[in-house]
């Protein structure tokens, strides 16, 4: 096994990615969790890291943390590895909490924050760092008295007291209503709009969607796509024929050419279809009424199920969008 950090570069902080995985590989015994993992961040990109459970994206977030160090290959974080770039105050992160809110009671939320700020060398002014995160009517508020999309934005306000370049952001709307996904979302677009990098996890596919600049997907500890969502959606060959159709049956449906799947609710169909126009002409020749026929693309879910779920599937959309044109960093507003 050899180990090697990207110290060269570490003098040269504000050139080349904000996060770089190169030939990344970490076993935890005879299980490879990542093989030859190769990603980079540019800097001032949203990337969304996506990947089902047991796929190595709990191993890639920690060894960007630091909290593991690759067995082979080399990650680099902001020019240096990434032990140092934490040490330096220039990463931010948002972890997922266990039961509870992961706070300490008794204290204000502007306590907390001034607290957090004090263990970094060149923090944000707390008033900036309240007015982010959107707590500054929340300031004398003690902090268990908080509500659940209140006490994340708190755990943001933690993440970015140091004012940091990049900010690691673990699930951070789980528990959230849609109003507060939302309104978190929001205030994320605003700090990136700084010019901050910022990669995330979610297990709602629309945020990635509607947040980052690119989607990153991995399977058995390889990236097998990474691009726009709007490419990974393309790359996918099933398409969704939906129609109304009073009376309709799934079963005589599904046995339309090219479908896959077929639901029916009420009077709305909706076939997935890896043959639309096959299934077009199927349906019309079936004697059918339907009307307010439309085919539209694969949805983000319907990419990440055919990513995850079969691995023939996955190669060829790996294919399709692993290499797209470089990502353009956001300036500084």
């Amino acid at each position: 096994m050899t180990f090697r950090l990207d110290l060269a570069r570490s003098g040269d902080d504000d050139e080349g990615p904000a996060v770089r995985f190169s030939g990344v590989v970490h076993r935890y015994r005879s299980l490879v969790a990542l093989d030859h993992l190769d990603l980079e961040v540019a800097r001032g990109e949203t990337l969304a890291l996506l990947g089902a459970n047991g796929a190595g994206k709990s191993t890639a977030i920690s060894l960007l943390l630091g909290l593991l160090r690759p067995q082979e290959g080399e990650v680099s974080v902001l020019g240096t590895d990434p032990r140092s770039a934490m040490k330096s105050g220039r990463v931010g992160a948002m972890l997922q909490v266990g039961r509870g809110s992961g706070l300490p009671h008794g204290v204000k939320v502007g306590q907390l924050v001034a607290m957090t700020s004090r263990l970094y060398r060149r923090p944000a002014p707390v008033a900036r760092t309240l007015a982010r995160a959107g707590l500054t009517d929340l300031a004398d508020r003690q902090v268990q008295r908080l509500s659940g999309g209140q006490a994340q934005r708190v755990r943001f306000a933690l993440a970015i007291a140091g004012d940091p370049d990049l900010v690691f952001l673990d699930e951070p709307t789980a528990a959230m209503d849609v109003q507060g996904r939302r309104s978190f979302w929001t205030m994320m677009r605003d700090f990136a709009s700084e010019g901050r990098t910022i990669v995330f996890t979610t297990h709602y596919l629309d945020e990635a969607d509607a947040m980052a600049d690119r989607i990153a997907v991995i399977r058995q500890g390889v990236v097998v796509a990474n691009g726009a969502a709007s490419a990974i959606k393309a790359a996918v060959p099933t398409r969704r024929v939906r129609f109304v159709s009073e009376g309709a049956h799934a079963g005589r449906l599904s046995e339309l050419d090219g479908v896959n799947a077929a639901c029916v609710r009420g009077s709305e169909v909706v076939l997935d279809s890896l043959d639309a126009d096959a299934t077009v002409r199927a349906l019309v020749a079936s004697g059918v009424t339907f009307s307010d026929i439309e085919v539209t693309g694969a949805d983000l879910e319907q990419a990440f199920m055919a990513l995850t779920c079969d691995l023939a599937q996955a190669e060829t959309v790996d294919e399709a969008v692993a290499t797209p044109p470089a990502p353009q960093a956001r300036t500084a507003a």
